[in-house]
């Protein structure tokens, strides 16, 4: 996958950040919609000069927001973990199209990690949501920055969103490409049991359909799903 392993400074900078952002993530789910994903197959490429940007929290803003350290500068490559339902646009479905516009999240943290930090190059651990059982199923890559979803403005779309405009669509998507199936489906019980992940989001109950994750997980999924633990 080309990752490169320069020595960069972490996307949390201490355990406590960490655990914070856990907390938060846990307050949003208890609040907001998971604003799981329905990437859709082949769909058009939309760019428009303005993305307006509404306030984050200055807690999510400080938490995971390091521009210096990493893209566009040639930093390390962060790493997410990203949810669609199988029986919607699965691992398989990805591997077949190649890529795909990851559109309809409609939870505002999961947008603003979107909007904010996701860059082109960036880790993505394929999540299996609402199956049973759920776990990761493979790996992509973000191929396109954040653009506006315009879902939003389509009146006949289950994602509409009628406080969009032209001006201000609001929601936002980014474009994921495949890079492998997983030989072993890493179901979420094995996350929870497996040495290294306990902090992990998804494991401590967070609804996010769009999570940051660390170095040290991701490398610790990637070998469970490759067999080489």
């Amino acid at each position: 996958m080309g990752m490169r392993m320069e020595t960069m400074a972490p996307p949390f900078p201490s355990a406590e950040a960490r655990d914070a952002v856990v907390g938060a993530a846990a307050d949003f789910a208890a609040g907001e919609s998971t604003g799981l994903v329905r990437p859709r197959r082949n769909a058009p490429s939309r760019d428009r000069a303005l993305l307006l940007r509404a306030p984050r929290s200055a807690t999510i803003a400080a938490l995971t927001h390091t521009p210096s350290t990493f893209h566009p500068d040639g930093g390390m490559p962060r790493n997410w973990l990203m949810k669609s339902e199988p029986q919607v646009f699965s691992i398989h479905d990805l591997q077949r199209d190649g890529r795909t516009s990851w559109e309809g999240v409609r939870n505002y943290q999961a947008r603003n990690f979107l909007r904010d930090d996701a860059q082109v190059g960036d880790n993505v651990l394929y999540y299996h949501s609402n199956a049973d059982p759920p776990g990761v199923a493979g790996l992509a890559r973000i191929a396109r920055a954040g653009y506006p979803d315009r879902t939003a403005l389509d009146i006949d779309d289950e994602y509409y969103d009628p406080k969009a405009t032209e001006d201000d669509v609001r929601w936002v998507s980014v474009d994921v490409e495949y890079v492998e199936t997983f030989p072993h489906f890493v179901p979420l019980d094995e996350l929870r049991r497996t040495p290294g992940l306990e902090k992990m989001l998804v494991i401590n109950k967070s609804r996010l359909s769009v999570q940051p994750v660390t170095d040290e997980e991701f490398a610790i999924v990637v070998r469970l799903g490759r067999g080489k633990d």
